[in-house]
């Protein structure tokens, strides 16, 4: 299958590797070509995991948007939700009918995304796809060099209209086997494990993070403490889920941490024995802040506002985490209200994301 890979961080690089190892035809593409220009002279990603570490060759590599996208039967953009706008606006002229857009995770950017496309004039026939996390738990070890610790074994995954939730779903899972359908796009945004596990982690360490170089939030940062907030955290987003009419599985975080039947399965053992995860983070600009915290918990706070669910930890952490920026982060860009979904019935959300505008 053709394949277009937008981005340039750990998940597009592991994506582009990976895929390309599993015989697909592969197109990265990267904004920045200084930085892509290893890959483009040789031609490869160096792949590192379990198996040990290999040149995996990329049949292109190229900071040409619609050298990337054309012919490509599906889209991946392993990139964090602060991008989706403006890598929007830049895929919308080269979108065609028939493409499916997958966006691992998506922070309902299958939504927002489609959206900003139809504004610029393409009504192109494209299906849009969220999930709860990436494919991969990797981090970039150089330029053109990734390592994957793991891989995810189940991608609950929702459609955006819903109404092409068949046809998206089999596309995707010819790259990814562990795709499987969970509803609509709202479904699947509220898989997002991201702004469950990460905004706690971000308040409960904000010390030792501004004060140590480096510090492993997942590892010395997650005490009981900080687990007994995220899994109250979880119970919210599941009651917001539960609210809107989307039922189990849920994906439980606690399963991450307790067994094997999280997404990644039994995975965060073998997260904290990498050390790829030992990291300077700033308070200010860290993706744990911008997409998952002023993004996506802005979001889940707004769906529990819409559903009627108490959700006091959400809006507790984000006000706390406005506190140390200095706005109110109940007005985020995706929330329903700015969206203007808040407006709809509850019989008239769905309709829409079944539908599409």
């Amino acid at each position: 299958m053709k394949i277009a890979i937008l981005g340039g961080g750990h998940g597009a690089y592991a994506a582009a590797a990976d895929l390309s190892e599993a015989g697909h035809e592969v197109r990265l593409w990267r904004r920045d070509a200084a930085a892509l220009e290893s890959v483009i002279r040789t031609g490869s990603i160096t792949l590192k995991d379990a198996v040990g570490a290999r040149d995996v060759k990329i049949a292109l590599a190229t900071s040409d948007i619609g050298a990337a996208m054309n012919d490509a039967e599906l889209i991946v953009l392993p990139t964090p939700a602060i991008a989706q706008d403006d890598i929007a606006r830049t895929m919308a002229p080269h979108l065609v009918d028939g493409q499916v857009v997958f966006l691992p995770p998506g922070t309902f950017g299958s939504y927002v995304m489609a959206r900003i496309v139809a504004e610029s004039g393409n009504r192109a026939d494209v299906a849009w796809a969220e999930t709860g996390t990436l494919p991969y738990l990797a981090r970039k070890h150089g330029e053109r060099e990734v390592n994957v610790t793991i891989r995810a074994i189940r991608l609950p995954t929702g459609v955006y209209p819903a109404r092409k939730e068949a046809m998206a779903i089999d596309v995707i899972r010819k790259a990814y086997p562990a795709v499987h359908g969970c509803g609509d796009a709202l479904s699947g945004a509220l898989m997002n494990a991201g702004p469950v596990i990460h905004p706690p982690l971000m308040v409960m360490n904000a010390a030792p993070l501004q004060h140590f170089e480096r510090w492993d939030i997942h590892n010395e940062g997650t005490q009981r403490a900080v687990r007994d907030v995220t899994d109250k955290l979880d119970q919210e987003r599941m009651a917001v889920r539960e609210a809107l009419g989307h039922g189990a599985p849920h994906y439980p975080l606690a399963d991450h941490y307790n067994n094997d039947q999280w997404m990644y399965g039994d995975a965060h053992k073998q997260l904290v024995k990498s050390g790829d995860w030992r990291e300077n983070i700033n308070l200010h600009t860290h993706r744990y802040i911008t997409e998952d915290t002023e993004l996506g918990l802005a979001f889940l706070a707004s769906a529990a506002r819409y559903a009627g669910v108490d959700a006091p930890i959400a809006h507790g952490l984000l006000a706390i985490v406005g506190g140390f920026l200095g706005r109110d982060l109940r007005k985020g860009p995706r929330t329903l209200e700015t969206l203007g979904l808040d407006r709809l019935t509850p019989a008239e959300l769905r309709r829409r994301l079944h539908d599409g505008e």
